[in-house]
């Protein structure tokens, strides 16, 4: 269940960095993941068992921001289609 807080995360923000720049993308996504990795830990009690969660988190929450801008870029051209 602990481990659910940060895919949450790192869903939510891949779908937030989706909408951004492209030229933005790559500095914001990774430094953001960071944050939001070491904020699910210390949110999870995690730190207080062992640093090796931040490990374990670091992938979780990078690899769900990648599957959310890759659902957003895939979405996008949809939705524009609609609207037009």
């Amino acid at each position: 269940m602990q481990e659910l807080f940060p895919l949450a995360r790192g869903l939510l923000l891949g779908v937030t960095i989706g909408f951004v720049r492209p030229t933005l993308q790559l500095p914001i996504g990774p430094t953001l993941a960071i944050v939001l990795e070491l904020h699910a830990t210390v949110v999870t009690r995690e730190f207080k068992t062992g640093r090796g969660y931040l490990l374990v988190d670091i992938p979780l929450v990078a690899s769900a921001t990648v599957i959310g801008c890759l659902f957003v870029r895939h979405l996008r051209p949809a939705i524009w289609r609609s609207h037009q």
